[in-house]
C-alpha cells in the first residue's frame, strides 16, 4: 500500500510544477496582447504611411519641422519648410502627416486674440 502512495506523488508534483508556470504564461499572453500586437500593428500602419509619401503632401518629421513634400527619391525628401527654404530629411525620419490645425494658423488665431484683447 505504501508503494502505491510513493508512486503517486511523483504525478502530483509534476502537475504542480506546470501550475507554477501558468502565471507566468498568462502574464505573456496579457502583454502580447496589450503591448507587443498595439506596437507591431503602429509599425506595420507607418511603414505603410512612408511607402504611400508623394510629391505636395504635408509632412511632420521626428525633429518637429512642419514642411511639404517638394521631391522625392527611394530614401531622401526635400521638404519645404518655408518659402524657398528647402531641406533634405530621410524618409525614416517622417513622424507623420500634418494635423489639420496648422501651426501658422494657430499663431494668426493668437496674434488676432492678443490685438482684439488688447483694444
Amino acid at each position: 500500500m505504501a508503494s502505491v502512495a510513493y508512486a503517486a506523488a511523483p504525478a502530483a508534483g509534476g502537475a504542480g510544477g506546470f501550475a507554477s508556470f501558468l502565471p507566468l504564461i498568462l502574464i505573456f499572453v496579457v502583454f502580447y496582447f496589450l503591448l507587443i500586437r498595439p506596437q507591431q500593428k503602429q509599425a506595420k500602419q507607418h511603414q505603410s504611411f512612408l511607402g504611400d509619401l508623394k510629391k505636395g503632401n504635408k509632412v511632420i518629421t521626428k525633429g518637429g519641422i512642419y514642411g511639404e513634400i517638394t521631391g522625392i527619391t527611394d530614401t531622401v525628401l526635400t521638404l519645404e519648410i518655408a518659402d524657398n527654404i528647402q531641406i533634405k530629411v530621410d524618409r525614416q525620419s517622417i513622424a507623420g502627416p500634418q494635423v489639420k490645425d496648422d501651426p501658422k494658423a494657430a499663431k494668426d488665431g493668437k496674434t488676432k486674440k492678443l490685438k482684439s484683447s488688447g483694444s
